[in-house]
């Protein structure tokens, strides 16, 4: 962390309230500096002690001003043992606050003591994260923006969708669909966020460093639809967001108060088809779906998305699809809506599918760079299963006239089992990536073994090539036994 972050966190951290055993800086139980005497004398501090708050004594009004006072956005949970429950000490008077108090203790309070407090009541309080998306059409897209002391931009650099999902989940917004690079005339201060510190868990506040940068990043959420619990942001259980109010001030803190009045609900299979799963992949960004089942992704309690979906295919959100006018009251177990969507990886320009230039869609297609040290059959072979094309057979550089965007692929996250797409960083270069997968052979073992003739071509037609099922496995030991079947063909008519 440099020494200017830390400073920030130092002059905005406050010295009469704290959150503790939370998952952030920004939620946890909540305690209070029990004695707020300021003393000249550093020994009395002894006296002071920190005491848990009482869920009888707080309410929303009081969360607001906590949440504000540590430098975090809007309340979005506040429930008693929420953070684990302790003994005594506890603070014995009721906080009145107006909502609009810089600091806790500037709020008014009951003028009589609490002797007791139930068991399960200690405040546990979870606050958003200072973190919004500005200049975009909606609320969750938007160039994106961090306040620690003061908002500024987030640069570009090292970001990929891993990054990307942290801050679409702390906006309570869907998946991570698309990022892009935006550079501006001067240099200005802005935030760096470490991967590896978002990666590993922590907020996107706490791993933040300050210097000054060209490049801004932009970034674009989902609104109403994300899919958890999966293998890649492509998969999961599907979950729609209950409310759609969609507030215009995106700074506004009664937006983001509102917010906590929405919730997330799986959807019932029998109220959700093909059509529908194809809307959803699209507006996720992803490709085609592949597999819809329920409980594919583990099955929840409720609360259950009530009406049935009864979307053409052809629309760009999944709420801009008619629904049913009647309400769903039950949904059967193990009924939680799991769908599978194909990552949007081609190859183009080749003589097959599976073979050709690698292009990866993140916002817009654009081609892979070839970088020596990071493409090796190990990563190539990723793609041919991607594509349902068999193994891996060569990778090629190809250099094209001049310089053009492209995507980056970080080895080491692709070998740690991410999806394609999730390891992806913007860039420019010359140097393109070309593919061949081992199923775009079947072409040209077919065109060589019909110049043998005719008697070739026959066995050919009724061999299991044409059985093919479309998976790798079954279409390597047809091609086998066609082989086989050939062989034995010219042996017996003499053909050399």
């Amino acid at each position: 962390m440099d020494h200017l972050l830390m400073l920030l966190l130092l002059v905005w951290s406050s010295d009469s309230v704290r959150l503790v055993d939370g998952t952030s800086l920004c939620s946890g139980r909540l305690e209070v500096k029990s004695d707020q005497s300021n003393q000249s004398d550093q020994s009395d501090q002894s006296n002071q002690r920190w005491s848990s708050v009482c869920e009888d004594d707080f309410d929303q009004q009081d969360a607001e001003v906590v949440c504000r006072e540590l430098g975090c956005g809007a309340p979005s949970g506040l429930q008693g043992a929420l953070y684990g429950e302790v003994e005594a000490p506890m603070w014995t008077k009721e906080f009145q606050c107006g909502g609009r108090e810089s600091a806790l203790l500037d709020c008014r309070s009951s003028g009589s003591d609490r002797n007791t407090c139930s068991p399960g009541k200690a405040v546990g309080l979870t606050c958003s994260e200072a973190v919004r998306l500005v200049g975009g059409d909606r609320r969750c897209a938007g160039t994106l923006e961090v306040k620690l002391g003061d908002w500024r931009p987030v640069d570009y650099f090292h970001w990929s969708l891993k990054e990307a999902a942290v801050a679409c989940r702390e906006l309570d917004c869907g998946s991570a669909v698309s990022m892009r690079q935006r550079e501006e005339s001067s240099e200005r201060s802005m935030w760096g966020i470490n991967p590896y510190c978002v990666q590993s868990g922590s907020a996107l506040r706490e791993c933040l460093t300050s210097y000054s940068s060209s490049f801004i990043l932009d970034l674009t959420c989902s609104d109403s639809v994300r899919l958890v619990d999966g293998t890649s942001l492509c998969s999961g259980r599907l979950e729609v967001k209950s409310d759609q109010s969609n507030q215009s001030d995106q700074s506004d803190q009664s937006d983001q108060s509102n917010q906590s009045n929405q919730w997330w609900s799986s959807v019932c299979e029998e109220d959700f088809d093909q059509q529908d799963a194809e809307v959803v992949c699209r507006e996720l960004g992803c490709g085609a779906p592949s597999v819809l089942q329920g409980a594919l992704y583990g099955e929840v309690e409720a609360p259950m998305w009530t009406k049935e979906f009864q979307c053409g295919g052809h629309e760009s959100a999944l709420l801009d699809c008619r629904s049913s006018g009647s309400d769903r009251n039950t949904c059967s177990p193990n009924k939680a809506v799991g769908l599978t969507c194909s990552e949007p990886v081609r190859l183009e320009g080749g003589d097959s599918r599976c073979a050709g230039t690698l292009e990866v869609k993140l916002g817009d297609w654009r081609p892979v760079d070839y970088y020596d040290s990071y493409w090796t059959l190990k990563e190539a072979a990723f793609v041919c299963r991607e594509l349902d094309c068999g193994s891996a057979v060569s990778i090629k550089r190809r250099i094209e006239s001049s310089e053009r965007s492209v995507w980056r692929i970080n080895s080491y996250c692709l070998q740690s089992g991410s999806a394609l797409r999730e390891c992806l960083t913007s860039g420019s270069r010359s140097y393109i990536v070309d593919i061949t997968c081992s199923a775009s052979l079947s072409g040209s073992l077919w065109h060589s073994a019909s110049l043998s003739g005719s008697l070739w071509h026959s066995a050919s037609l009724s061999g299991s090539l044409w059985q093919f099922s479309g998976k790798s496995q079954l279409w390597q030991a047809s091609i086998v036994r066609t082989h086989q079947e050939a062989a034995e063909l010219r042996g017996r008519s003499h053909i050399s």
